[in-house]
């Protein structure tokens, strides 16, 4: 019998894109043949339960959890399917909010080594895929939601046929492999748009917005945009959430005054996108009551976005991991928060724009802590002191997040906002240095 630990280290002894700075993103490195001949062997999991699917530059996470919460509200049993995770593996595979357990990996992956054996060339992701799928259908699912992990035409989760595929706002990420442009990135992600499907997407700019145009045309897609046939109108906010009206004029006037706890106004264009596609399923007779909207919203939980950990002095941990993203972070920082200093923690992937994110918030704070994750891809924190030197910024160097966060802890006064941001690792490593300084219960974190 395999142990959880037998499991991770199996599943990641396959190519795993995830710890790679530089690949291809081309059929001959992500073959959707691979994984269907997978699913095909496993009695096609993906094809016994509907599903959401989910692609775009930023809020993917942020869009699923929304709509399986809601989705869950309704009464339907639910998976959730999202990447990368924070601390442990376990939480990109959930069934009514409940993490996949250990012993379940376990015993699926011993249960998919024979079959895997058979197909050469799979990925990390792909065979965590067919797991996710083979665990829904185990455990009942009648709804999924599936975000995809890169780019969307090749994505090892584009073998389902949703209902609703949704195309969150797109930038400019990845762009080694998706594209130097943003027709060409919108072309990869619009890849998950299925033929007459239903697709909801995020305001884009306009070049972003003819591509997916383009691709529900040749589909025959019935296109929403928010922004366009769905609009939202910014309500009171404050540290504990934010209230917000949804109106659309689709069939007839709809209009939705909701709360969310996620901070942040980009997160209210992420629930518009949600609340459009949730309008969209009701349409095709999916019982969904306007109760189970607002409950779901009320209840949903999304950890590292624009997370408060810490009141006095504040600390907050967000997952920004581009350009845009940190000028989203910068605007929510000014409009969220009253604090005498702000003292940045900062680290990043090597394959990000380093440069624009520093561009973005590093004018914003008064003291700059670099610093660098555990992570195979993680920035050489010497190499982002080079960096911010270039940007005429003198920073502080650490080698560690739990060094960094103790640093800006020592020189933090009770009226200071420290705020670590950067990439997913770095914000998942000052989560549990957050959790041991506190001295309560750690988040569960998979051995390296």
């Amino acid at each position: 019998m395999l142990t959880y630990k037998d499991a991770l280290d199996y599943i990641y002894s396959f190519t795993d894109y995830e710890k790679k700075s530089s690949y291809r993103y081309a059929p001959e490195t992500f073959d959707l043949a691979r994984v269907e001949k997978l699913l095909v062997s496993l009695n096609n999991p993906h094809q016994r339960f509907k599903s959401i699917h989910i692609a775009g530059t930023k809020g993917k996470g942020s869009v699923a959890a929304m709509s399986e919460s809601i989705l869950r509200a309704a009464g339907y049993r639910t998976g959730l399917y999202t990447s990368p995770h924070l601390h442990t593996l376990r939480e990109r595979i959930q069934v009514n909010g409940r993490l996949i357990p250990q012993e379940t990996v376990a015993s699926l992956t011993e249960q998919l080594q024979p079959l895997v054996s058979q197909v050469e060339g799979l990925t990390t992701f792909e065979i965590i895929t067919a797991l996710g799928f083979l665990y829904f259908v185990e455990r009942g699912v009648e709804f999924a939601v599936l975000e995809v992990g890169m780019g969307g035409r090749l994505d090892a989760t584009n073998v389902v046929n949703s209902l609703v595929d949704i195309i969150t706002s797109l930038s400019y990420d990845h762009t080694h492999i998706l594209g130097e442009t943003l027709p060409l990135i919108a072309r990869e992600k619009a890849g998950i748009i299925k033929s007459k499907a239903l697709v909801v997407s995020a305001p884009q700019v306009p070049e972003a917005m003819a591509v997916i145009e383009e691709v529900c045309r040749e589909k025959d897609a019935e296109l929403t945009v928010i922004g366009r046939d769905w609009t939202w109108e910014v309500g009171e906010a404050n540290l504990e959430g934010q209230w917000f009206r949804v109106t659309t004029n689709e069939l007839r006037v709809t209009s939705y005054e909701l709360w969310i706890p996620l901070l942040g106004r980009h997160q209210l264009i992420n629930a518009t996108v949600v609340v459009a596609a949730i309008e969209k399923l009701r349409q095709r007779g999916i019982n969904i009551s306007e109760a189970s909207v607002r409950e779901g919203l009320r209840q949903v939980r999304w950890p590292g976005r624009l997370e408060i950990l810490g009141r006095r002095p504040l600390v907050v941990a967000d997952c920004a991991h581009n350009a845009d993203s940190a000028g989203k972070l910068k605007a929510a920082l000014e409009e969220l928060f009253t604090y005498r200093h702000l003292i940045l923690i900062f680290g990043a992937s090597t394959d990000k724009d380093i440069e624009g994110m520093m561009g973005e918030l590093f004018p914003l704070a008064h003291q700059v802590i670099v610093t660098q994750a555990r992570h195979a891809r993680a920035t050489d924190s010497c190499v982002l002191h080079q960096k911010a030197l270039t940007l005429r910024r003198e920073v502080m160097v650490s080698d560690s997040v739990d060094g960094a966060l103790s640093l800006a802890l020592e020189t933090a006064g009770p009226q200071d906002l420290i705020c670590v941001t950067g990439s997913i690792f770095v914000v998942a490593e000052a989560r549990e240095a957050w959790s041991k300084k506190q001295g309560s219960e750690m988040p569960e974190r998979d051995c390296e």
